[in-house]
């Protein structure tokens, strides 16, 4: 393995707990991710979805062939298409749970895993002012990585090594506010699988796979905010492991991400 490859390696591992943001969900009223399935990605309003399922496409969880329901047998999420972009981050996502899946989707996707200049730009851009601390905590984390990896501990992502993230699947829970309608404030669990490449290596044959984080957004000022509030932190719940074959990951509200072709 040359140092190329080794510090690809070490920098995917040294991040592997990078920027979590600690979520929520004491669930009042959870929203089962696939009640989202078939809506238009355009779809918005002040209004957020009330439908709320308690099974799968069946109420016996499974498919027509009488097989138990997993993730990889039902239909996928869509992703809402963003309308903007703000110091490095998409914006502009609907006001729906959906639009809220769609907002922490592509946050993650666009983080800049390295580099704690560009990810205070973008935590600024679309952090709530009422998470105290937590941009502040969160560089703290990128910095803790750089040196891990024997990189000053401020500057940008090193030349030709690129970190980046893909989403599979998602779960997703409402939180109980008194100062929001239902549907305002939303956990998100993602799973996702992390890569590195470098100049000499442009694929990446042995990503970090299934890893998992929770992020909890609010709608805020007209978009999806990142927050650390204690009142939706202490409602925080954990998944049960995500597997693309699980029926028990179904049961638990898992479901793939579906990107467009």
């Amino acid at each position: 393995m040359n140092t190329h490859d080794r510090g690809a390696r070490i920098a995917k591992l040294a991040i592997a707990g990078l920027a979590v943001l600690a979520a929520s969900v004491l669930v009042v009223g959870g929203v089962a991710a696939y009640s989202l399935l078939g809506k238009d990605d355009s779809e918005k309003g002040t209004a957020p979805p009330t439908a709320i399922a308690k099974s799968g496409p069946s109420d016996s969880g499974s498919d027509s062939g009488g097989r138990a329901m997993t993730p990889e047998r039902a239909k996928k999420v869509p992703l809402s298409v963003p309308t903007g972009q703000k110091d490095g981050v998409s914006t502009g996502f609907p006001h729906t749970v959906g639009g809220s899946i769609s907002a922490v989707v592509y946050f993650w996707e666009e983080y800049a895993w390295l580099d704690d200049q560009k990810a205070r730009q973008q935590l600024e851009a679309v952090t709530s002012p009422d998470a105290a601390g937590y941009i502040d905590q969160q560089i703290s984390e990128i910095r803790k990585g750089r040196e891990s990896i024997n990189l000053p501990p401020s500057g940008g992502t090193p030349a030709g090594l690129t970190v980046t993230a893909t989403v599979e699947a998602v779960r997703v829970r409402t939180l109980k506010s008194n100062e929001l309608p239902r549907g305002d404030v939303v956990h998100v669990w993602l799973s996702f699988d992390r890569y590195a490449t470098t100049p000499k290596k442009s694929t990446d044959d042995n990503p970090l796979k299934g890893e998992e984080t929770d992020f909890i957004v609010k709608w805020q000022d007209g978009g999806w905010k990142l927050t650390n509030e204690p009142k939706y932190w202490k409602q925080r719940t954990f998944p049960a492991a995500y597997f693309p074959d699980s029926s028990y990951a179904w049961r638990d509200m898992w479901v793939q991400v579906r990107y467009e072709d």
